[in-house]
């Protein structure tokens, strides 16, 4: 930094249609930035995953600067066992790349990786084991927020993963539905994150033996994973109907004094929203509000064909015409695809 300003960034989704004809692969997070202060920012640190041995490769590594005209590359100030240091010209969205020539034709290297657990609630029968294998510089609170309830398991998650080798999970005690049999390992930087492997566990297991294995059966990652002990009985001294405060998960809960309406809510930040919401985050909020019946085809088409402040006035007036339910739609359709601007809006 150069001078004291507000900074604020959030990760936005690749386009590949820029990145092939240059011959780059993604290799990290883009990052849209922005800041209170234009000059304020004259160097960035992008995290890698690569390891040391890669490094000495020339060329590997390289930084995208991505701009309403279109894509810049430069090259790196330095590389460190860890980071990216590259000179900033001005803010947009920036992220790191690799070279696919050499990573993937003329060179096959290991990248630094983590292996991440989420416990998903019990069903009926069974509660399931979500596996991800991922590239170690994807942050894992971009992960944990898109698995809902799911419990995250802290553990140990450090590995070296080959992209475009394929990998399969074993599990002790033997016995459990694990899907897929096995999954080829890609580069994926969100903005969605699916599990790589399920593994299905009945309700009473309190701990696994689980390893991740390539494709000749080799050992890359193995842990003891302690999961959730059988769950006690919930005692009720009156049998009859459970109030639904009761109901409701503890962390889903909302303090009486911040029970505002939905459609004061939107009022509120209704200029704020028109400023700074985003044409691509439109079209997925359009999406999400079609898919819950918040809009019809024909108003989702018709807003569709606005662009910029007039669209995001139309998203934000149709939906809260349409009373309270509607409204907490959209606020929950705009965390799920655009949690920086759900938390500027302080919605959260």
């Amino acid at each position: 930094m150069a001078q004291e300003a507000e900074l604020l960034y959030r990760t936005v989704q690749w386009d590949e249609g820029l990145l092939q004809p240059a011959g780059k692969k993604a290799a990290g997070p883009l990052f849209d930035i922005k800041s209170s202060e234009d000059a304020a920012v004259c160097q960035l640190h992008l995290p890698h995953c690569e390891t040391k041995h890669a490094l000495v490769f020339d060329g590997l590594l390289s930084v995208v600067h991505i701009t309403d005209d279109g894509m810049t590359i430069l090259e790196p100030l330095e590389i460190t066992d860890t980071h990216v240091v590259v000179k900033v010209p001005n803010l947009s969205s920036f992220g790191l790349v690799w070279d696919y020539v050499r990573r993937f034709l003329n060179i096959r290297l290991p990248i630094k990786g983590q292996v991440l657990l989420f416990l998903r609630p019990p069903l009926v029968r069974d509660q399931i084991l979500n596996v991800f294998l991922l590239q170690d510089n994807i942050p894992l609170h971009e992960v944990y927020r898109r698995q809902r309830r799911a419990k995250y398991i802290e553990i140990s998650s450090e590995c070296e993963l080959y992209v475009g080798k394929s990998y399969h999970v074993h599990c002790e005690p033997e016995g459990f539905l694990i899907q897929p049999e096995c999954k080829l390992f890609d580069s994926t930087y969100g903005p969605n994150f699916h599990p790589t492997f399920e593994v299905f566990l009945t309700p009473n297991m309190e701990t696994v033996t689980l390893s991740v294995q390539d494709e000749e059966r080799n050992t890359v990652w193995e842990r003891l994973v302690l999961l959730e002990g059988p769950r006690a009985e919930i005692q009720q001294t009156n049998p009859g109907r459970v109030p639904a405060e009761d109901r409701v998960p503890a962390e889903d809960r909302v303090p009486a004094e911040d029970r505002v309406p939905a459609e004061q809510k939107l009022f509120s930040v209704r200029t704020e929203f028109v400023n700074r919401v985003s044409d691509s985050v439109l079209n997925q909020l359009l999406d999400k509000l079609l898919e819950h019946g918040v809009i019809t085809d024909t108003e989702m088409q018709s807003i569709r064909t606005k662009h910029g402040a007039d669209k995001a006035r139309d998203v934000m007036d149709t939906v809260r015409r349409k009373g309270s339910e509607a409204c907490s739609v959209l606020i929950t359709a705009l965390r799920e695809v655009d949690e920086w601007l759900y938390t500027a809006l302080n919605f959260s």
